[in-house]
């Protein structure tokens, strides 16, 4: 049931690049049109030669779009029209020579013109020999995709055409549409107000000594990312990160768990927000006297450094008048993860909050995680995968309980 919902009257925009799995894309069309979607096929010229394009229309009752400068497109915009078009662009199969102009930008055809200038979701499914999937060349261009918010397929392990055994394989339809429904929002458009804290927080000791934590901001970046892709309005405030704020996206920047509580009440104040995601990993405690000059090492062992407890941001908001519909919370654990996640959920009056476990340090700095989704009676578990596909996969989950589809 929760294909059909998702799928029904989704306008997808299924790329199809030149490999021997082009075989699977007509099997994935035909797929997407029985559960309901409005199926658009766009081919590149090296994908003709492995499957005839007559196949797809057949399949799909539109004509299949191959060229860039269509004189019979309106205005010649044909590309423009379709990016527009698109709630959902799927490329299957993609192989390395696209994923390598994706990648860079580069748009010397129709489906690569497509591609750079939509704005919807957008998901790839490689298919390519083992020894291509494994080059240190396609493997920068996947993460440096991934890095920019595209969701992937994995190719699967197995035989290939040619006779190597290795990862290449394009993954089945079946997997394809079951990732989808799994991952992406069922309403096209996010139609929200999020306010998102991302990042660590930084408290001075001297002027050349702080105390922080491992937080690299990728989590709370990706949410941004995910909710601004898919039509929210999102603003964040985020704490010192190396990360360039994801496009669309209004970002405050703040160093210390005092300016992001007082920024974040003062953005309560001035917006009415749907929905609060803190994800910032804000320092329990400060110095209670930042000293202005540096302190010797030899006064650091002597002396006993007073700490006083910063504010809690997230309970803040949780209380705040100005309270919005949803607060979800993020919790990292080292023992009884589940337990003291929901002891948190409770004593902080949260909607939800995403526990992980961090005990062996591997989720900082990672594009993977793996967490649980915690309501005050259910839970979803999300195991390793990247952190971007999480995002949309909880955006969803709340999505659906704030249009009262789900029971939390």
């Amino acid at each position: 049931m929760r294909k059909k919902t998702f799928f029904k009257d989704l306008k997808v925009l299924l790329g199809v690049t030149g490999g021997i799995a082009c075989y699977k894309a007509a099997e994935l069309a035909r797929c997407l049109v029985k559960l309901g979607a409005d199926v658009q096929v766009v081919m590149t010229s090296a994908a003709s030669a492995f499957i005839a394009p007559i196949t797809f229309q057949a399949l799909t009752g539109r004509t299949v779009k191959r060229e860039l400068l269509d004189e019979n497109s309106e205005s010649g915009m044909g590309h423009i029209a379709l990016s527009k078009w698109s709630d959902l662009i799927l490329i299957a199969p993609c192989t390395a020579n696209t994923m390598a102009q994706f990648s860079t930008g580069a748009c010397p055809d129709l489906l690569t013109t497509i591609w750079l200038g939509a704005k919807c979701p957008k998901v790839i499914a490689p298919a390519m020999n083992q020894a291509m999937w494994k080059n240190e060349i396609t493997q920068r261009n996947y993460n440096e995709l991934k890095r920019c918010g595209i969701f992937f397929c994995d190719p699967e392990y197995g035989e290939q055409a040619c006779g190597d055994v290795g990862p290449g394989r394009m993954m089945s339809p079946d997997k394809i549409l079951e990732l989808l429904s799994k991952n992406f929002l069922i309403n096209k458009s996010l139609d929200r107000q999020i306010l998102i804290t991302a990042g660590p927080t930084i408290e001075p000791i001297d002027p050349a000594r702080f105390i922080s934590n491992r937080s690299s901001g990728k989590t709370g970046y990706a949410f941004a990312s995910v909710a601004a892709k898919l039509g929210a309005k999102v603003v964040m405030v985020s704490g010192p990160t190396s990360i360039s704020p994801p496009l669309g996206v209004e970002t405050f920047n703040v160093m210390t768990a005092e300016e992001m509580n007082k920024k974040v009440q003062s953005l309560l104040t001035q917006n009415r927000f749907d929905i609060f995601i803190g994800v910032a990993a804000v320092a329990d405690l400060r110095p209670l006297k930042i000293s202005k000059s540096k302190i010797k090492k030899s006064e650091l062992i002597s002396k006993s450094l007073k700490w006083c407890r910063n504010e809690d941001v997230i309970a803040n908001v949780a209380k705040s008048n100005f309270r919005p519909s949803l607060v979800v919370g993020f919790s990292a654990e080292t023992e009884e993860v589940e337990v003291n996640a929901r002891k948190k959920l409770t004593e902080k009056g949260l909607d939800f909050i995403c526990a992980n476990s961090i005990k062996n340090g591997n989720v900082f700095g990672s594009d993977m995680t793996e967490l649980m989704l915690l309501g005050k009676n259910q839970k979803v578990v999300f195991n390793h995968t990247s952190k971007e596909s999480v995002a949309f996969a909880i955006l969803n989950e709340i999505e659906q309980y704030l249009q009262g589809a789900k029971n939390w």
